[in-house]
């Protein structure tokens, strides 16, 4: 039994509150339960009761056992002063106020139904499952899966636009610095997601802005930050490279020192961080104000054409300096352009619309649904389960109900852990 499972059965009535009684024999009436409190303090705030016909407001406790009040010190802490009731599943002694008047307890087993807890101890029950409910989750409504999954997206994209907001302190309200650097940083995928981002952060968003008319001067400058032009290659190309940087780095007092290592070890080639480098020198290239454009952009298909972007022709038959390779055209490929409208730039968006207070959650629905949904083992498991992933919506939202809920066993936060519970 789990404290949890007790502020479930709380603060959703499920209990038979026709007849409840203290232990004194005391009829309770539930007006209100209450507010939830997931911090210090009592667990609920704010409720109203009648206990024989007397109104009562205050907060409530909640413990497997009443002696648990002495176990948590709480005859010791203010903060318990205006408990106006004792929730508990076992009732094993009296619990006092600090005037010695005697606090109302309500023992629950007396009142939860066998189905319920049934249900809860197999949720809970079994260990070395994938989730709790993996043995169920076939058989959850699908009316229900899909509203759920919905709302689980918009959680993970809440924190996303956290992260974002952090940005925006430090880059002096510039959306379009902001935006710079979280293309830098998914530009590096996971490998180099933290070098990239380093990267970005030794240089102003300024500099970009001066440099836009020049796709070489870009690639020098991202280059050199990148700590890719100290080797010794007589090509013309890196030649011409390396003396663009030193004027640069004169120019605007760059320094590299800092920057996290750059890493080719278990890349594709069309992965490499000089290719992906070179592209994202295309795109500021190719579009200037970027993220005004990206405001403007509504639809997939246009995403698409505003990310279609290449290498300078160096890299066309390239993927390292000193080696040659099969001459390709090395585009964006929608799959990429994929991962960048799922990790920043819905985002972005997203966090530009709360900042301006506006509403763009059926916009965001409808252009996540168009994405293809993301492969990976978590997502590969759910379908298996049951075919619940068929766009980054759903995807981007089952690796949230995996992470923030399965992995912490929040059933009990869970649309889906609460539907079996009442099943």
């Amino acid at each position: 039994m789990q404290e949890d499972f007790l502020h479930y059965i709380w603060k959703h009535k499920k209990i038979d509150v026709t007849n409840l009684k203290t232990t004194n024999g005391e009829v309770i009436t539930i007006l209100s339960v209450g507010q939830h409190n997931v911090n210090a303090g009592p667990d609920f705030f704010n409720a109203q009761l009648k206990i024989d016909n007397q109104l009562w407001a205050g907060n409530l406790e909640i413990h497997i056992k009443s002696s648990d009040w002495f176990l948590h010190n709480h005859e010791q802490d203010k903060a318990y002063d205006n408990v106006i009731l004792h929730v508990v599943w076992e009732h094993d002694t009296n619990v006092y106020r600090k005037d010695n008047t005697t606090i109302p307890t309500l023992e629950l087993k007396e009142y939860v139904s066998k189905s319920a807890l049934n249900n809860y101890q197999q949720l809970f029950s079994k260990t070395n499952k994938w989730i709790n409910c993996e043995e169920d989750f076939a058989n959850v409504d699908n009316f229900m899966m899909q509203n759920w999954l919905e709302r689980l997206y918009f959680e993970r994209l809440e924190r996303k636009a956290e992260g974002i907001n952090q940005l925006l302190k430090t880059s002096k309200n510039d959306w379009e610095a902001i935006l710079f650097k979280m293309l830098a940083k998914n530009f590096g995928l996971k490998v180099n997601a933290d070098a990239f981002l380093s990267i970005a952060n030794t240089v102003d968003f300024s500099i970009i802005r001066k440099l836009q008319n020049n796709q070489t001067s870009l690639e020098a400058l991202f280059f050199g930050q990148a700590d890719l032009l100290s080797s010794d290659v007589q090509d013309p190309y890196f030649q011409s490279l390396t003396k663009e940087y030193q004027f640069l780095k004169q120019k605007f007092s760059l320094s590299n020192e800092n920057i996290t290592p750059i890493q080719f070890f278990r890349l594709r080639p069309s992965n490499f961080p000089t290719i992906r480098l070179s592209q994202l020198a295309g795109l500021y290239n190719k579009e200037q104000n970027l993220f005004s454009k990206i405001n403007e952009t509504h639809t997939i298909k246009d995403f698409y054409s505003l990310f279609s972007t290449e290498t300078s022709p160096f890299w066309k038959s390239h993927y390292t300096f000193d080696k040659d390779s099969k001459n390709s055209k090395k585009q964006l490929t929608k799959a990429f352009i994929d991962l960048l409208m799922i990790n920043t730039i819905i985002p972005v968006k997203f966090a530009y619309a709360k900042y301006q207070s506006k509403q763009v959650e059926e916009d965001i629905v409808k252009l996540m649904k168009q994405i293809t949904f993301e492969k990976n083992n978590i997502i590969e498991k759910f379908n298996s389960l049951k075919k619940v992933s068929n766009s980054a919506l759903q995807s981007q939202s089952l690796l949230q109900l995996k992470n923030e809920y399965c992995n912490k066993n929040k059933c009990l936060q869970c649309a889906i852990g609460n539907s079996l519970l009442t099943k």
